[in-house]
């Protein structure tokens, strides 16, 4: 699997299909933000399905299901952060007060640069 989310996949609150246990989509998501600090090539797609947790549907959890096939098959990948290596990290950070297609609720990005 070439990427974590399909690029024609239209999440929405509705959703399609029948309802899915929000326990079981929470313990999926929170598994999948844990990771995020290692992997941050899953950051924009667990965020977008961490938007559902309150009424999830199939559809919210096939695009899960997928990020963790994805994972599966890109074990090989991820940040490792030694310890005492005296590597400086800088973050910066950008927000869009109203901007998602969603909800109007806003959004924001992180991006952080890590050197020696």
């Amino acid at each position: 699997m070439a990427t974590p989310m399909a690029t024609n996949v239209k999440l929405t609150l509705e959703g399609e299909g029948e309802p899915f246990d929000s326990t079981k989509y929470r313990g999926m998501i929170r598994f999948l933000l844990y990771l995020t600090v290692s992997r941050p090539d899953i950051m924009f797609s667990v965020c977008l399905c961490a938007r559902f947790q309150e009424n999830p549907k199939t559809s919210h959890v096939e695009v899960v299901k997928r990020i963790f096939r994805y994972l599966k098959g890109t074990m090989h990948l991820g940040l490792w952060y030694p310890k005492f290596t005296g590597v400086d990290i800088m973050f910066f950070t950008n927000s869009n007060h109203g901007g998602s297609m969603i909800d109007r609720r806003s959004t924001g990005g992180v991006c952080a640069f890590v050197g020696l």
